[in-house]
């Protein structure tokens, strides 16, 4: 594969079935932590639909109720199996799927809680987007009640 020339855009997807557990996968390419699926925009693509592409390539999960959550930036962390620049495009979902089907990229997947999750080994950028997201459902509780 060539040098990395710029940035690359990646989608991901903090997906809730309809109990709201939050699905992860363990991945080799992320040391073998807990990660959230997603991947690479295609030129041409939007970036919901490229959310909608990869959740499907990765987990066989559809997916609805798409809402950004916001981005973050990876740059040569060695968390990531190789050198990468990524611009991350957080995004949280819903599925009503039941049959989970991983491609590669995962290892072995569950449906947690968002207070069961600490208790697993998931990477930084995953933690990160679990908090973001957290938080933002948070102030629009409290938006609600003001």
């Amino acid at each position: 594969m060539a040098e990395q020339q710029f940035p690359e855009p990646i989608v991901g997807a903090l997906i809730f079935n309809t109990i709201g557990k939050l699905f992860l996968m363990k991945s080799h390419k992320w040391g073998g932590n807990y990660v959230i699926p997603g991947g690479h925009i295609e030129l041409g693509e939007s970036a919901v639909n490229a959310l909608k592409r990869e959740i499907k390539e990765e987990t066989g999960l559809d997916i609805f109720d798409i809402e950004f959550i916001g981005i973050q930036e990876f740059i040569f962390d060695p968390a990531f199996w190789k050198k990468r620049h990524f611009v991350f495009m957080d995004y949280a979902c819903k599925t009503d799927s039941r049959d989970v089907t991983l491609n590669s990229e995962g290892q072995e997947f569950g449906w947690v809680s968002l207070d069961e999750f600490e208790r697993l080994p998931v990477e930084p950028y995953t933690l990160c987007a679990i908090q973001n997201f957290k938080a933002m459902r948070q102030n629009t509780q409290l938006l609600k009640k003001g």
